[in-house]
């Protein structure tokens, strides 16, 4: 008997930008947007009682005409819910070293500040003005819908 596990790969994630995101363009002319995102995780150590902060960066691209706009509204410091999915990648590094990298695809980034919570130098937008739905890659499939086999 075979077991067939549905294929599901997707993230939803909650954090602030670590730097300000960076636009380019494929030879193709399609808009990619990269940034870097900090979630944090606040828990108490059970040996010592004191809080501590587990802090993890997640390198992120999003693709299309919502790279664009990631770049126009999104800076260093930058509250963000971001939902994707985890894509691996290979590279070489310029020491000549194979290293690995796994990053989100952005389907969608909604911006979580507010007036008050804007970063410094950025300008404070509502939360639905900031939805930005973004490609899936690029390959520029844009439904995201694939086709369950059971």
């Amino acid at each position: 008997m075979e077991i067939r596990i549905p294929e599901l790969n997707q993230i939803l994630i909650a954090g602030r930008l670590t730097r300000d995101p960076e636009l380019r363009f494929t030879q193709k002319g399609q808009g990619v947007c990269s940034f870097s995102l900090a979630a944090n995780r606040r828990y108490k150590d059970p040996a010592t009682g004191e809080w501590k902060d587990d802090t993890t960066f997640v390198s992120v691209a999003v693709w299309g005409p919502a790279a664009e706009r990631c770049k126009e509204k999104l800076r260093k410091g930058s509250p963000v819910m971001v939902e994707g999915r985890l894509a691996s990648s290979e590279y070489t590094d310029k020491a000549g070293q194979k290293r690995k990298e796994l990053k989100i695809n952005a389907r969608r980034v909604q911006s979580l500040a507010s007036g008050a919570a804007a970063p410094e130098g950025g300008e404070a937008v509502p939360h639905d003005a900031e939805e930005v739905p973004a490609e899936t890659g690029p390959k520029g499939d844009s439904s995201g819908i694939e086709e369950v086999p059971f």
